[in-house]
This record gives structure tokens, sequence and C-alpha cells, in this order.
């Protein structure tokens, strides 16, 4: 009886403690405790908007990406205040597609702004971009106001649920006194292990003085009765906890970034495979330009281990113009006949790393040279179409000879289209490290004014041309505008053949149709014109002019002119089985 006693004082002492647990977990979520402890400044001026500009700031961010919207106008204005450049965009994905840009670029992150909803939406494809290319972006996103989400507000949709499979990380800030911790965070994990973009959602009434929030707070019908009490008092307490502690100093600098490291057994490993190898062959991508490394550092690595390297993505250029152990040409050939490949995902310290074992140790050179004798006949081969005449308009491949041998050593050049551009991948030559800009592993369209617009903003001295297409040149011709309003003066060269050429190259033989593949020989270079630019037309007439033409657009964009070149251009069969990779 006794026990039974027992386990009856303690059924009831539990009875008792339940609800006493479920107040005080009430409490806590109602900020209860912590407006015990903090101030709520009802009567200070100053907004969230200046919360995230000062993370921003210490961060070392430079420009901030945009396309307007009241729910983000309070982060733009304070960025701007601090002295962060704010250039607004024509499209919200070429705003994310900027960031990705200056993230490549830069090596830090790059940040981009929008609107709710459909301003959130619209830059899905940039971020999945991002996140497939392992571009560190910060997306700041608005969002309906606390009290009002999922209540059918304005352009309120769950948002979080849409970015979590395409960013590392994911929040939505629900106080203000969170946007310092929660952004140093987002900036941290979006450069640490795999880099990849990140998204933070600022409800509006996180963002806006205490002031104006508390106005929209005040019911214009205050309720009445015991409900109508309790309701009162539950607006005036979400608003004060809102505000509470928001304005006491916090740490805004950088949280410490993880970034892997091959083992020392690892690079051993290799060290033992390459020294025994006859004919190794060393394939690079994009993240061999990633920190922290410096390209410069791993370009040395590379030229003293003297490995034959084929470059994909931004590490073309890393080894300059025409380096005697870069091999463009061929590729499925060399990987047949190598007894060693390096296939470099995470590369820059393990290369410097694999050099510094292996110092005085090279290659044997027979093997290089073989492969770019190769390089050669086939490089020969294609200069050798460029001669010849297309049935109409001008060939693809004289044209972009022709750019390459002109433009400027300190080009970049940012690829955004299919048939037109995959001839160029092989045709044009980038001058150094980060000096070529495409999409990635996505092969997304549209990415060319972004890119060049962050491009010419990190590398203002530099040259930026974008090799469109003319179906890529629609998702982004409306950046001209941009371009003239920042004064960002960038070249753009389109491969005009009235045609969605890659597909149609297959789909006609497989399928005897060319539906939906045809467009027309558009004037381009009239939209350049009137966005503020300066374009070019340039079909058969203009052919003995060609070089004259290009060496004008280049003046023009040195005066400070966006410049298209519309160029027409015929069909030819060098995209055709005619390059074997």
């Amino acid at each position: 009886m006794e026990s039974l006693g027992a386990v009856g004082a303690v059924l009831g002492c539990s009875a008792c403690c339940i609800p006493v647990v479920a107040l005080l977990l009430a409490a806590y979520k109602l900020g209860l405790f912590y407006q015990l402890f903090h101030q709520t400044e009802t009567e200070s001026p100053r907004h969230g908007g200046e919360s995230v500009a000062e993370v921003l700031r210490a961060h070392g961010v430079k420009f901030l990406f945009t396309l307007v919207g009241g729910h983000i106008s309070p982060i733009l204005v304070a960025c701007e205040k601090v002295g962060i450049r704010i250039v607004d965009t024509r499209h919200e994905a070429s705003a994310v597609f900027a960031a990705d840009a200056v993230a490549r670029l830069s090596g830090t992150v790059g940040v981009a702004a929008v609107t709710a909803g459909p301003g959130l939406t619209n830059t899905v494809t940039a971020v999945k971009n991002a996140q497939m290319a392992e571009s560190p972006v910060l997306l700041l996103g608005g969002g309906a106001a606390t009290l009002l989400q999922g209540r059918g507000a304005l352009q309120d949709i769950d948002q979080m649920s849409l970015f979590k499979p395409l960013c590392k990380f994911c929040a939505s800030i629900r106080t203000v006194r969170e946007i310092v911790p929660t952004l140093r965070k987002a900036l941290a994990i979006a450069q640490s292990g795999t880099p990849g973009p990140v998204f933070v959602e600022f409800p509006i009434d996180i963002l806006y003085p205490y002031h104006l929030v508390s106005k929209e707070f005040a019911p214009k019908t205050p309720p009445k009765g015991l409900m109508g009490s309790i309701i009162s008092w539950y607006l005036r307490n979400h608003l004060k906890n809102l505000f509470a502690g928001a304005w006491e100093a916090r740490d805004v600098c950088p949280l410490s970034v993880h970034i892997p490291q091959a083992t020392e057994d690892q690079v051993q490993k290799c060290i033992e495979l390459v020294s025994r190898a006859k004919k190794p062959v060393i394939l690079l991508g994009s993240q061999v330009t990633l920190p922290p490394s410096p390209s410069d550092h791993v370009r040395k690595a590379l030229e003293d281990l003297g490995i034959p390297c084929f470059l994909g993505g931004m590490s073309r250029g890393l080894l300059g113009k025409d380096s005697p152990i870069h091999i463009r040409q061929n590729r499925r050939d060399a990987l047949k006949e190598a007894d060693l490949v390096l296939l470099a995902g995470d590369p820059g310290s393990f290369l410097v790393r694999l050099a510094k074992g292996l110092k005085g140790h090279r290659c044997p050179e027979e093997w290089p040279q073989s492969l770019k004798v190769g390089d050669l006949t086939k490089e020969n081969a294609n200069r050798a179409k460029a001669d010849e005449k297309t049935e109409r308009h001008l060939n693809p491949i004289k044209v972009l000879h022709c750019v390459d041998e002109l433009m400027a050593e300190d080009s970049i050049i940012v690829a955004d289209g299919g048939d037109f551009v995959g001839t160029a991948a092989y045709i044009m030559r980038p001058r150094g490290p980060l000096r070529w800009l495409d999409p990635g592993a996505f092969g997304t369209l549209g990415v060319g004014g972004g890119f060049a617009l962050g491009a010419k903003l990190c590398r203002p001295e530099s040259e930026v041309w974008i090799i469109y297409g003319d179906g890529s040149l629609g998702y982004s011709v409306a950046e001209f505008d941009t371009f003239t309003r920042h004064k960002t003066p960038v070249l753009a060269l389109v491969g005009n053949d009235a045609c969605w050429s890659q597909i149609s190259r297959e789909q006609v033989p497989i399928l005897g149709s060319n539906v939906a593949c045809g467009l027309a020989f558009t004037d381009y270079h009239v939209v350049a014109d009137g966005y503020g630019g300066k374009g070019y037309l340039v079909g058969r007439e203009e052919e003995s002019r060609l070089r004259e033409i290009i060496m004008q657009a280049q003046k023009e964009t040195k005066e400070g002119k966006a410049t298209l070149l519309n160029v027409l251009i015929g069909k030819t069969n060098f995209r055709e089985g005619s390059i074997s990779v």
C-alpha cells in the first residue's frame, strides 16, 4: 500500500509538473524570459536593414545585386549608406548570376537581395546553378510579416521549402536580434566545405523601424471582452519581442571558415603513383580556382610537375594562352592512352603539396610533346575551316578567330549559349586564370548579362566579352539597360543564325522536324541602341571590315558604352562530329 501511495504521489506530482513545463515553454516561445533582461527601445529610429548592412560591410561585401521591392528597401538603403554599392538589374535571376560571378572572381561571398514571392521564385534557376557550380552566394529574400505568414498575405508562399533543396543553409529571421548571428553563420557556411548558396528570409516587420511596425500591429477596431484583451496582449507582446535587445552591441566579424584539406597519407599515395607513371594526365575543373591557394601558386605547381592538363570550366586560362602542358584537343584519345589520370575536384592546395613532394621530378617530356603535336594538328585543321565560305552570312569560326586575336590580354570571357558558344570554347583562349566564366554543370542559359555585370564590377579595367547565341541572348538582353545605368561597359558578340542550332542539329535528322527551333535574324543591335548601348550589324556585306568593326566596338567600350555585335552567321560542319573531346 505504501508503494502504491508513493506511485500515486509521483503521478500526482507529474500531473502538476506538466502544466508548469507547458507554461514555461510557452513563456520561452513568447520571449517573456528574454524581455525580462533585454530592453525594447520603442523610440529608436533604427531598423533591421542597418544590422544587415553592418554584417555585410564587416565581411568585405562591396556589391549588393537586387531588383527593388518594398519588402527589402531597408536593406538596400542601409547598405548604400555604409558604402556597399547597390546594383539593380532588370531580372532577379540576373542579380543572382551577378552575385555568382563576384563570388567566383573575388573568392568571397556574392550577395543578392530580392523581394518576396515572385521575386524569389524568379531566382530559383540561378540559385540552382550556383549550387551545382559550387559558388558561395548569399540570397536575402523578403517575406510576409511574421504574424501573417501562411494566412494569405500578398506574395506569401512557403519560401523555405522552396530553397531548402537548393541551399546549404536556410533560415527565416523571427526577431531583429537574430539578424547578426544568423547572417554570420550563413556567410561562414556558404564558404565552408563544398561552397554553395545560402538563403536568409526577412519578414517585412523585421526590417522596418519600431514606430512603423507598431502602427501595423494596432487594430483599427480593438476587440472587446476577455478574448479581445488576450489578443491585444498577444499582439503587444509579439511586437515587443520582435525588437527586444535589437540594438545591443554584437560581434559582426566573420566566423572561421572550414576548408577541407587532403591528408598526408592521401598526398603521399599520389606522390608514389605520379612518380611511377609514364603517361599521366590531369583533369581540372572550376574548383581549382577556389581559395585558399592563389591561382599563381597552382599554376607554378602544375608547371613544375610537367603533366599534361585538360582544363574545363573556370580553370580555362589557368596555364595562360600557349602553355606546353595545356592540351585542348583529343581528350578522349589521351585518356585512353594515359596510365594515370588525376581527377582534381578540390585541387588547389593539394596540387601545391603534390608538386612540393615531387620536387625535382617531372613527367617524361615526350608524353606532353606527343599530345601537343596532336593538339596543333587538330587546331590547324579547325583554323582551315575558318576560310571556308558558308552558303550565306559569315563563317562563325572565322568570326571567333578574329575576336580571339583582337581581344585584350586582360579580357574576361563570359560564355552563354549552345552551338555558337560550344564552338567558341575550342577557339577562344583565355589569357590567364579567372578569365573564363560559364554556367558550369547545370548548363544554364541566361547567365550572360548577370555574369558580365559582376565581372566588370570586379575587374573594371578588363575587357569583358559575352559570347552569346541568339537564343540565349533573349534571356538577358535587357541588362544592356543595367550596363548603361551603372556604367559597366561590356562587349557582347552574338552569333545570330536565327535558330536554336544545338537542338535542331539533332532534332531534324532524328525526328524529321525543325519545329520550335527556328528564330529570326532579329535586329538585336537596335535593341542595344534602345537601351543606351551601341549596336553593330555585321553581315556578309561587312565581312571585309570585320576586324575594323571589332576594334571600333572595343573603342566604344573603352569610352563607356556597352556594345553589341550582331553577327549574322551561316551553318558549318564544325560541330557535326568534326571535333572530338
